[in-house]
Order: C-alpha cells, then structure tokens, then sequence
C-alpha cells in the first residue's frame, strides 16, 4: 500500500507519522511542492505542513495542484490525512474557507478538546478528554461541510475533524518533544518578535513528553484506519 506524503518544507516532514503508517503496511512515496497523476489513485495521501497559506496559492502553485488532487480523492472516496496546512488544504479541497485566524498564533504544547463526537471517534476512541498536542499555526478555517468536529481550543475551534473516511488535524501530530524543541530553538528570533516567550515555551515541552504514549498510541490507531479502509 502506497502512502503519498506531500511535504512544503524541509523542516515540516512526515515526523512521528512515517513510522505509525509503516507499521501499519505502508510505504511511504514522498512528494516536495508536487504532485504526480497517479497519486490520485494511491491508497492514501498524507499531507504535511509549511509556512504558507492555502490563500497564497499565486505565489505557490503547487498547493492548487495538491487541493484539485485532494478535491477528486474526496468525491471518489479515497481516504486523505491533512496534518496543520494540510488539514487547511483538505478543508478548502472540501469547500470550507481558510484565512488568517483572528485570535493570533497558537504556538506550543497545551491541550485540545475532543468533542463529544471525538470521544466516540473509532480512531480518536480512549483518549482523555484533554490532550496535550504540538501547536504552531495561526490559520484556520470554517466549518467543513459534511464532516464531524472531533476537537477544539479556547484560540482556535477547528482542530481535528473526520469526514468520510479521511482526517484533518490542525495541531501537530507528528511532533513529538524533541522535534519542538527544535523548532522552537530554529524559530526562536521570529517567535521573539511575535512577542512569544520562547522559555516559556520550553517550559511546556515536558507535558508533551507525558502525552507521548497517548498520542502513539492515537498514531497507531489512526494509521490502522486508513489500513482497513483501503484494504
């Protein structure tokens, strides 16, 4: 089983994801800022994060491409995985809106919400109510039509929703501890200038690290998702 992954940036890779996917009988086929014909046809596409924004697709032509791919996937029911921009990319591949979101950047580890509906997701089935994820993101988008709303924030209402067989996550799945912690030290100048507390930030890393065996856990059950579906 083919898993495409589109990746933007050379720092926003497949992460924590990758190997949850192989587990679970894929091979991964990566993709930088294109696409193939026949990725409309693979057994699943995964779509990772980048800087830019679905509404700077001038300057990007490569995520109007990626969002007609994910757009013909969706109407013939072929499972997708959206993880930050890539949950906005399948949010707008479903007709939803995306724009600059209103409440600022929400940068760190602090917990989402799962709704109601999330708790009785055959995925997202046996977390916690709150679970401490990766944020790094200040787009967001509006309802998806059609979809199931599985978890939120105080800044920021769409994080995680379902829709037919595929999954957009707006926080960072595939970060772990480490890997924030990087990006936090490669960012810290930009972050300082947005007025963010980079020590403060740190200080967050070690309830992510708690939540790490939760969030495999939801890795794996995720990537045993899209095993079935396709199979």
């Amino acid at each position: 089983m083919r898993a495409v992954v589109f990746e933007h940036d050379e720092d926003a890779g497949v992460g924590l994801v990758g190997p949850a996917l192989q587990q679970a009988g894929f091979t991964l086929v990566k993709r930088f800022r294109t696409t193939r014909r026949e990725d409309v046809d693979a057994e699943l596409v995964v779509v990772m994060g980048g800087h830019m924004g679905v509404y700077e697709a001038d300057q990007h032509p490569f995520l109007r491409e990626e969002i007609a791919l994910l757009s013909e996937r969706l109407a013939n029911e072929r499972p997708c995985l959206g993880i930050c921009l890539g949950a906005q990319m399948l949010a707008s591949a479903s007709g939803a809106e995306v724009l600059l979101g209103k409440n600022g950047l929400e940068v760190g580890a602090t917990p989402v919400r799962w709704t109601q509906e999330g708790m009785k997701d055959p995925v997202i089935t046996g977390v916690r109510p709150r679970t401490v994820v990766a944020h790094w993101h200040q787009d967001t988008f509006k309802p998806v039509a059609g979809a199931t709303l599985l978890a939120s924030t105080d800044r920021y209402t769409q994080q995680a929703f379902r829709l037919g067989k595929s999954y957009g996550f707006q926080f960072h799945l595939e970060l772990g501890a480490q890997d924030m912690e990087r990006w936090l030290t490669d960012s810290a100048d930009s972050l300082a200038q947005c007025g963010k507390d980079v020590q403060e930030l740190r200080g967050q890393l070690p309830k992510l690290k708690a939540a790490e065996e939760e969030l495999s856990e939801l890795r794996s059950r995720l990537a045993h998702h899209f095993a079935k579906a396709v199979r």
